[in-house]
């Protein structure tokens, strides 16, 4: 165990961090703030561990933390994999597969879809499940959205039969592989090995399509959306990836002066007057 390169790596992220990264506003005590980075008792709490076992970890005069506390401390510090991986090994511990996927956005990822009013957007984690959306991207995919977020349910399992187009059956094929992936990466995660099993058991459309290992990486996608009040609408669906959090922000534009812009620019919602 490498005890002073440990507690220096641990010292420099969380020196690193921004109170705003971690939801916080002010020190923990309520006492202004005389540094840009968090606090040990912060991070302490955030590792749900004692302030005083974190002190002695970046003091390096801890014991070799277990593989639990290694991963309460990468999700205090909002380490990335490969940061992850390279903790684990400062440690001496052997690195383990993650307990499970990202499911917070980072504030400069929630930020971007709030700077894109004319663009739907969404953030989705390694199960699919739908973590963050701007208002448009709620308008284009209705208010179930909040009600179900999960879109690897809503195309296999949702009310009523899947529009039979090829844009359909590809990202039936975009979904499966993707989960397949997150299966192979985070297999100690219970609520994903529920969500396949529920998608096995209600889908025979998904198991043909697991049965044949697809493999697809994010990219372009032309898909059409039927609006209940719009009707149908052609949008492009471009794919930004979020490697250190294995996360995915979708796109959904439409092409300038078609038909399909002309009706999505009647969702934007307009900035609030000023008074």
């Amino acid at each position: 165990m490498a005890r002073t390169e440990l507690g220096r790596f641990l010292r420099a992220r969380r020196e690193g961090l921004r109170p705003a990264d971690v939801g916080l506003t002010a020190a923990a005590d309520g006492t202004p703030r005389r540094t840009p980075g968090l606090r040990r008792e912060e991070i302490a709490e955030l590792a749900h561990m004692s302030a005083d076992y974190y002190t002695r970890l970046e003091q390096a005069r801890g014991p070799r933390p277990s593989a639990r506390i290694l991963d309460a401390l990468t999700d205090a510090l909002r380490l990335t994999p490969a940061e992850r991986d390279h903790l684990f090994r400062l440690a001496g511990t052997g690195v383990t597969p993650p307990a499970g996927p990202v499911r917070r956005v980072r504030p400069h990822v929630a930020a971007l879809l709030d700077r894109m009013p004319g663009t739907g957007a969404v953030v989705t984690d390694a199960a699919y499940d739908v973590i963050a959306f701007n208002p448009l991207a709620e308008a284009l995919l209705g208010s179930g959205l909040r009600a179900e977020p999960n879109m690897a349910r809503r195309r296999f399992l949702g009310t009523g039969r899947p529009r039979a187009n090829s844009a359909a059956e590809e990202f039936g094929r975009v979904v499966v592989s993707r989960l397949r992936r997150s299966a192979d990466r985070y297999p100690q995660d219970a609520g994903l090995a529920a969500l396949l099993a529920e998608l096995r058991d209600g889908s025979a459309e998904f198991r043909r399509i697991w049965d044949t290992a697809p493999v697809h990486e994010p990219g372009h996608r032309t898909k059409v959306i039927t609006h209940p009040e719009l009707g149908p609408l052609t949008l492009a669906c471009d794919v930004l990836a979020v490697p250190e959090d294995d996360q995915q922000v979708v796109l959904m534009t439409a092409e300038p002066g078609s038909p399909s812009a002309r009706a999505l620019a009647t969702l934007v919602p307009r900035p609030a007057a000023r008074s």
